[in-house]
């Protein structure tokens, strides 16, 4: 989730309608954290390569599991994790007619719960770049050439990244970690997102 990102929709045009539905429910409820339209075209793409499974935590209002559902292609099932109950609630309206999108209430560790998955978009837990925020483990939540998504990063200018004057744990835990191969994507001058491939294992199918 983005701060204003809800607001960096506002000359945004030809949206797809699902995401429009949960713009709108974000907009009615006041909540201005919303995955932003950069980071969302991306979801959008890489949902289209999931052949099973999508996981998401931090559901919000639904803007980021929107422009994922509305990429997935048919069959493809999207479990979300939202730890606010009423959020929870308003974004399960949103997808009262999509059998395919479930959203459970409770705290990211929930998403072990479904997987593993092709696609999983860490946004409200188990990104680690918090001290109370342990960071998941790909290995065990991606299926063998699986994607994880870690959004909301400042664009590295130097090595090693830096944040706030000091070394970026966080994001050296996903660019250097064993079981991914990882690159950080710039979608904007104040924003960039790391996306990891989980590596095939030998003999692996």
């Amino acid at each position: 989730m983005s701060i204003s990102g809800t607001d960096a929709y506002d000359k945004e045009v030809h949206l797809p309608p699902l995401v429009e539905r949960a713009l709108s429910a974000a907009r009615a409820h006041g909540f201005p954290y919303s995955c932003r339209p950069e980071q969302g075209r991306l979801l959008h793409a890489l949902a289209g390569g999931a052949r099973h499974s999508i996981g998401e935590t931090g559901t919000g209002c639904g803007v980021g599991l929107a422009w994922l559902a509305s990429g997935a292609g048919e069959g493809v099932r999207l479990i979300s994790i939202e730890r606010d109950p009423e959020r929870a609630r308003i974004a399960a309206e949103v997808f009262a007619d999509r059998p395919e999108v479930e959203i459970l209430t409770g705290d990211w560790s929930r998403i072990t719960e479904h997987g593993p998955y092709d696609l999983l978009v860490l946004d409200g837990g188990g990104t680690g770049k918090t001290p109370t925020d342990a960071p998941a483990d790909p290995a065990r939540l991606l299926t063998p050439g699986g994607t994880v998504v870690i959004d909301d990063f400042t664009p590295a200018t130097e090595w090693p990244p830096l944040h706030e004057g000091a070394v970026d744990r966080p994001r050296l835990y996903w660019l250097e970690h064993p079981a991914l191969n990882t690159i950080e994507i710039p979608l904007a001058d104040d924003l960039a997102t790391l996306v990891g491939t989980r590596i095939w294992e030998t003999g692996a199918l």
